[in-house]
């Protein structure tokens, strides 16, 4: 390892991604340690299964078998579950955010908001409804929390907490993206 062990992360995440290119966002998801397997039907998972075991052990790679998981319905991962229903929240990350008490200075704003910001997808208008939080982030506003912001930070937390179930569109006619940007927001629609 050049470095000693400081790189061995950057250099195992690049062997990984190298022995499984022709795979990834086919059927295969890698982060780190974690390799994903994901099919539409049994029969085509079993197939990814043995080409994915079997490209592990031709590049001399193991998985530990009582860290595997096999032919699971829905998975969490990466604070999501991901299921054939979508790709929703994970409950058990929103949990923190249901408790999150009233912020009384910057840096609980900045903490509370960047583990929101995660989950930014799931919530329509998620820039209009963090703007007054955001602008107690700036240097020149003194942290005052007002109204605005508790309705704000109330508003957040209903929505991140009964986030939607998110699909990837199926159609094969196409789509259309409309989209529009204001001083306090931006948003599209895919239709």
């Amino acid at each position: 390892m050049p470095f000693g062990l400081t790189n061995a992360l950057a250099v195992f995440m690049g062997l990984i991604n190298q022995v499984f290119r022709p795979y990834l966002d086919h059927f295969v998801v890698v982060f780190i340690d974690d390799i994903l397997v994901y099919s539409k039907s049994r029969e085509e998972h079993r197939e990814h299964l043995a080409i994915v075991l079997q490209t592990l052990r031709e590049n001399k790679l193991y998985a530990k078998l009582s860290k595997c998981e096999f032919w699971l319905e829905n998975v969490a991962f990466l604070g999501h579950v991901i299921s054939a229903a979508g790709v929703e929240v994970d409950p058990s990350k929103i949990e923190a955010i249901k408790g999150w008490p009233r912020h009384t200075n910057v840096t609980e704003v900045q903490s509370f908001l960047g583990q929101a910001r995660y989950y930014r997808r799931f919530v329509e208008g998620f820039s209009k409804i963090v703007a007054p939080m955001t602008k107690l982030l700036r240097k020149d506003v003194r942290f005052e929390w007002t109204k605005s912001c508790e309705v704000s930070f109330e508003e957040l937390k209903a929505r991140l907490t009964s986030a939607p179930i998110l699909i990837m569109p199926n159609r094969p006619s196409g789509f259309v993206v409309y989209c529009d940007a204001s001083a306090q927001g931006l948003g599209g629609v895919l239709m």
